[in-house]
């Protein structure tokens, strides 16, 4: 599986471990950055966003302080679910309900260990289908339909 990963300045010493953690996996990873000592969560959202919704990657990765500001920004790009997970029940259902093809973390709230089994069950699960489909449907249409909002 080909995933990116990108972060801001508060994950500057999570991510490194992150990509090197997927590549260990047999991931093809691309490291996005950031690798300075400042960085805009909204830009480095946009930049994983955007290479998973135009197929560059399968999957895309986000970090930030509290997974919260970089989870926003990943979702204002057309065709991205992004969602913030804290444990590893939230990466799961996120994949199996909402076909979620972002993960966002928030650095400062999880431990390394935590971080790598929400990783692998974001990875691991499916998207169930079924009555979940139909939801999801029902927000790619409408994101794809409202031009002035």
């Amino acid at each position: 599986m080909k995933i990116i990963v990108g972060s801001d300045h508060a994950a500057l010493d999570l991510r490194p471990k992150v990509v090197e953690y997927l590549i260990s996996k047999g991931h093809e990873v691309v490291d996005s950055g950031t690798h300075r000592d400042r960085a805009n969560y909204a830009v480095e959202g946009f930049k994983v966003a955007e290479n998973v919704a135009i197929g560059n990657n399968d999957l895309g990765i986000v970090i930030c302080g509290t997974g919260i500001g970089i989870s926003i920004a990943a979702n204002k790009v057309r065709g991205i679910r992004a969602a913030l997970c804290h444990n590893v029940e939230y990466a799961k259902l996120s994949r199996e309900h909402n076909d979620a093809n972002v993960l966002a973390l928030g650095a400062r709230f999880l431990e390394e260990d935590e971080v790598f089994n929400i990783i692998d069950a974001f990875i691991k699960t499916k998207f169930e289908g079924g009555r979940h489909l139909d939801r999801v449907e029902t927000i790619s249409d409408y994101e794809h339909s409202c031009i002035d909002c």
